[in-house]
């Protein structure tokens, strides 16, 4: 009986353990824009104001911290009235990069953590890449979560070619 128990055990432990060593899932957008990197950089390094890019944000608020400095967190309320809090994980002006956590809100995700960066691309051409790994949040499947961020970071990349006809 001791044998089974343990082996009983066992199982349920690998079975769980599975069950919670989920593979992280990974989105990266990017779009090319006929302006200089160092133009395109004022625009998206604000994390402050994540609205002056993004056409869902209606609000950027930081609450904690100094904008721009690891650490720093902000609240967006975006136009449909929901709500996500982020975290400044690192902000690297010279390498025109920043990146954040989700530390919790409505999108179907957990343990989001990603990089905004812009890149030069020629004379006068920059790239601006979005990228991120994250995990699934319940009740949604990896589909669901990873075709949202997608639009996620459409509708900012989609904005910033309109920004920068």
């Amino acid at each position: 009986m001791r044998q089974v128990s343990s082996l009983v055990l066992a199982t349920l432990l690998a079975v769980t353990g599975s069950a919670f060593a989920a593979e992280p899932l990974f989105v990266v957008k990017s779009v090319e824009l006929n302006q200089s990197a160092d133009v395109v950089w004022k625009k998206v390094s604000d994390f402050g104001d994540l609205g002056a890019w993004h056409p869902a944000v209606a609000k950027t608020e930081i609450v904690s911290g100094k904008n721009n400095s690891a650490g720093a967190k902000r609240v967006l309320t975006l136009k449909d009235g929901g709500k996500i809090n982020e975290i400044l994980t690192a902000y690297n002006p010279k390498s025109k990069s920043y990146s954040y956590k989700i530390t919790e809100g409505v999108l179907p995700v957990n343990e989001y953590a990603s990089t905004v960066s812009v890149h030069s691309n020629g004379e006068g051409k920059s790239v601006v890449v979005w990228e991120s790994h994250f995990l699934p949040k319940a009740p949604a499947d990896e589909k669901a979560a990873s075709d949202t961020i997608k639009g996620v970071y459409d509708g900012g990349l989609n904005q910033l070619k309109t920004l920068f006809q």
